[in-house]
């Protein structure tokens, strides 16, 4: 295991930043499906509840996307130029010792992070939206319309569909629509129409207005109403930035990258860390690295990072269940905690989802994969530490990442181990401030669901 220091002079100096050139930006993005020893279920149709079609799902996703979901073959998936070139904006982003982390845990672990926040909008959703875009505008789709929580993937849609010359109709979860207005001012900012979800500009949101009048929704509700808007609108396609294995597709970018940066750093991960909602950042960052455990044995940990109020890898059924709360999705077999489930108010915003990917939710039956839930204030804690020690404010999403690090770098003191940790930093936290404000004057709380919460959600 290489240190990484070079000799200047009588001094040593650290290197902090390790960057690929452009033209070693990934060619090809990574399909883990044709790896995986035990495939994932097959999606089914809700009427005929039979595996979904290339031809079934087209009509709603596009048809490059929809193959892509259902390719298990193909182990690379071609990055088309136009998309590559964009790319070239803000990729390769920058893998990052975290030294002053490391001196401040006292911890003999060495600590690298990706470096997303650095895009255009500030986080990794972009790499998916890009090429989600890009599909459609050759596809002659005038109109993508999605949902978004806190606001990052909304933001990156908005950004790539005005790229491509495409109208986005974003459906923002109401409480995160309120918590964090400059995310939606950046959507409108580039051209996209945000409504704050559940509505009444739709029949699925006027439903659960109707039941449920202060609902302050979930993704579920804004997945129900993005999707409702697309099967009724002319030349619409509906648009997604998380869950569905073609978006973790377009992600691997980040881990295919980091996999070289890793060499660069004479270094390669013991464990791998990502935050996790529905499975785009975690997938990105830690697929391509599992492809070695899947073909040559190489023993890493991958470890997602979801918040304890949300814990549907740990304490959630595996079962098939719809995708969004009004049953409009294809059934998907995965981790839930029940379609209805409505998180509570926690400011990661891009984590309150009730279900998981299918992949990560077969890699975790096969132990493949590890999940930890994090309380709401250990990930500020975190996130404020990691602040005050390597200068950037990170999103709440992230600092569950950033806290599942930290976590196993405390170990590493007990143990004396000199593990190398790995995790991914999806997005900054400037636009987030006001959570930071509740953080820091006391008044965010912790709230972990209860076993009668989970068993009533999963049985209703």
């Amino acid at each position: 295991m290489k240190d990484c220091t070079k000799p200047t002079g009588e001094k040593v100096e650290k290197r902090k930043r390790f960057l690929l050139d452009e033209n070693e930006i990934p060619r090809h993005w990574y399909n883990i499906v044709a790896d995986m020893p035990t495939k994932p279920q097959p999606m089914l149709h809700p009427g005929t509840k039979r595996p979904m079609t290339v031809e079934e799902m087209s009509p709603i996703f596009g048809e490059e996307l929809s193959r892509q979901e259902l390719n298990q073959k193909d182990t690379w998936i071609e990055i088309p130029h136009e998309v590559r070139e964009l790319y070239k904006n803000y990729r390769s982003t920058p893998l990052v010792r975290a030294y002053a982390l490391e001196k401040a845990l006292g911890t003999p672990a060495h600590i690298y992070f990706k470096n997303e926040s650095v895009s255009p909008v500030g986080s990794h959703k972009i790499n998916s939206a890009i090429a989600q875009a890009y599909y459609a505008q050759k596809e002659g789709t005038t109109h993508l319309t999605t949902e978004t929580g806190a606001g990052q993937w909304g933001a990156a849609l908005s950004y790539a569909a005005k790229v491509f010359g495409i109208e986005a109709a974003v459906y923002q979860v109401k409480i995160s629509y309120e918590q964090k207005p400059y995310r939606r001012s950046i959507m409108q900012t580039f051209g996209a129409q945000v409504t704050p979800s559940p509505s009444m500009s739709t029949r699925a949101g006027k439903d659960i207005l109707t039941k449920t009048p202060n609902h302050q929704g979930s993704l579920g509700t804004a997945i129900s109403e993005a999707l409702e808007l697309a099967q009724t609108t002319l030349n619409c396609k509906y648009s997604l930035g998380s869950v569905l294995n073609f978006v973790t597709l377009h992600q691997t970018v980040i881990g295919l990258e980091a996999e070289k940066q890793m060499q660069m750093a004479g270094e390669y991960p013991d464990i791998v860390i990502g935050c996790f909602g529905g499975g785009s950042n975690f997938g990105g960052s830690a697929y391509p690295f599992m492809r070695h455990t899947l073909r040559k044995g190489v023993k890493t940990r991958f470890i997602a990072a979801e918040p304890a109020s949300c814990p549907k890898l740990t304490r959630g059924e595996f079962r098939y269940d719809f995708g969004d709360e009004a049953g409009y999705t294809p059934l998907l077999p995965m981790f839930t905690l029940g379609h209805k489930f409505v998180p509570s108010n926690i400011h990661a915003g891009g984590l309150r989802y009730h279900g998981a990917g299918v992949i990560i939710s077969q890699l975790l039956k096969d132990q493949l994969v590890e999940a930890v839930d994090i309380p709401q204030i250990e990930s500020f804690e975190a996130g404020q530490l990691f602040a005050h020690t390597e200068g950037i404010i990170p999103a709440p999403e992230s600092n569950h990442a950033i806290a599942a690090a930290i976590r196993e770098a405390k170990k590493c003191i007990k143990t004396g181990e000199k593990k190398v940790i790995l995790f991914t930093l999806s997005g900054h936290g400037l636009i987030d401030m006001s959570a930071y404000d509740s953080f820091l004057s006391g008044d965010l709380q912790d709230h972990e669901l209860s076993d009668n919460e989970i068993k009533k959600n999963l049985t209703d």
